[in-house]
């Protein structure tokens, strides 16, 4: 037709030579913009076209290899719940995956060979990354997950020797063994058991109701934080099942098996404890001072128990009983202060430093003037306060450091001291003890000279 024109070979040959030309250019600007690995794999493709296929294979390529090290070093977040360990697992994991990475392939390769392999790669390394990071996510989900804590048999009777608080009851019934063993009466063995076995009793009743009433407070406290109503291992029911069934027969037997005035005080120390002294640790410092009267009560009980009677020796190692708890327990706060205040507890520690640290001197003192004491209300011989002195001089000089210094140094000293100050004092106590035939030999001379006396007065 008048508007087809064909062409001549001259002009077919000058298109060729402009094709090529244009695409000598492209490399050349390809050359002078890319990075020598760039270069050599478009220098390896004399005879093949550019087209868009084969550029986006070369992208990948150089961003493969230009970008190993970044996505080495790249993590993910991490999960803020995980531990420390799982974290370290997980990093480990992803660094194998990602150091599986092939170098890169000849580019001398069929196109179509090198797409598919390095599709089916980064496949695989997904999959392998998706496997590995699933476990660790789920695990992290599960504990984070609440579960039900289940009460097995094996388990209860620590838990509730937790919830008694053991060490402090076994304490308490050396102390009551300890009065009843000074009594000047003979050693009655069934009445020694009752005596022991009910006050036993009756303290892990006031330790567990204790509990009780304070899980809110024990729970901000590291001390405290793994007590067994707090961690929820026993139900508040059970505790105070628990409680009731240790107090109730610990007080009749008392009352029953040993006499009335001994149960009596019992009772009166569970409901001083629970009732007082509990709730007196949040309102005043006046709690240490019946804390110490609710420690010093059960010494008496023991006389009580041999005696059945209120008489000056009972009050004599009362008072031992209660001015040794003030250095104990004040230089065992000191060092406790930040749980203490973090609890809510108001300690002498906590609001009056200077305070604590006085008392406990003081008392340290009185000690010695209590053993000084004894042999003057006939309970001991001369001899006791004469051993005791070091023992109580050593306890004040501790005391005394205390209160100049004023550290956790002197405090868990003087701390660690009255744990062996005190069955040191009452076995030494126990040793010079007058025994039971000087006294009534005693009282027939008196008795014989007062019949004298009589026998000169009448006509």
């Amino acid at each position: 037709m008048g508007c087809h024109q064909t062409q001549s070979p001259l002009q077919r040959d000058g298109e060729r030579d402009g094709a090529g030309l244009f695409v000598w250019h492209l490399k050349n600007t390809g050359i002078r913009q890319v990075p020598c690995q760039f270069v050599h794999l478009c220098r390896a493709a004399n005879n093949r076209l550019i087209t868009f296929q084969y550029f986006n294979f070369l992208k990948r390529m150089y961003v493969t290899q230009y970008n190993k090290d970044l996505s080495q070093r790249a993590k993910p977040k991490s999960d803020s719940v995980a531990s420390p360990f799982r974290e370290l697992q997980q990093l480990d994991q992803e660094k194998k995956v990602i150091h599986k990475i092939s170098p890169i392939s000849p580019a001398h390769q069929p196109l179509s060979e090198t797409s598919s392999r390095n599709e089916l790669r980064e496949v695989a390394s997904a999959a392998e990354t998706e496997d590995s990071v699933t476990p660790v996510r789920a695990e992290s989900k599960e504990d984070r997950q609440w579960k039900e804590m289940k009460l097995r048999l094996d388990d209860l009777p620590g838990i509730l020797a937790r919830l008694s608080k053991i060490k402090l009851t076994a304490l308490v019934v050396s102390t009551t063994s300890a009065g009843f063993a000074m009594a000047p009466v003979p050693f009655d063995l069934t009445c020694f058991l009752l005596a022991s076995l009910g006050t036993g009793l009756a303290s892990c009743a006031a330790n567990s109701i204790n509990q009780f009433f304070e899980v809110p407070f024990d729970s901000n406290m590291n001390r405290t934080k793994n007590r067994p109503l707090v961690r929820g291992q026993i139900s508040p029911l059970l505790a105070v099942c628990f409680a009731a069934s240790c107090g109730v027969p610990g007080i009749a037997l008392l009352t029953l098996g040993v006499n009335p005035l001994t149960g009596a005080l019992g009772a009166f120390n569970i409901f001083l404890y629970t009732c007082c002294y509990t709730p007196m640790k949040r309102m005043s410092i006046a709690n240490t001072w019946v804390g110490a009267v609710v420690g010093a009560i059960p010494p008496v009980m023991g006389w009580t128990a041999a005696t059945g009677s209120l008489d000056a020796g009972a009050l004599l190692l009362g008072g031992i009983l209660y001015s040794w708890q003030f250095p104990h327990f004040n230089a065992l706060s000191w060092g406790l202060r930040e749980d203490y205040s973090r609890g809510g507890y108001c300690m002498m520690s906590v609001t009056h430093p200077g305070l604590c640290r006085r008392v406990a001197l003081r008392h340290c003192l009185a000690l010695i003037g209590l053993s000084t004491a004894a042999p003057v209300l006939d309970v001991t011989t001369w001899t006791f306060p004469v051993i005791s002195l070091p023992l109580n001089l050593y306890i004040s000089y501790l005391a005394f450091r205390f209160y100049r210094d004023a550290d956790r140094s002197s405090s868990r000293k003087l701390f660690f001291c009255s744990l062996w100050h005190l069955p040191m004092l009452l076995l030494v106590m126990f040793t010079c003890k007058k025994s039971f035939l000087e006294k009534e030999d005693k009282g027939d001379l008196l008795g014989g000279n007062h019949g004298r006396a009589v026998e000169i007065g009448l006509p």
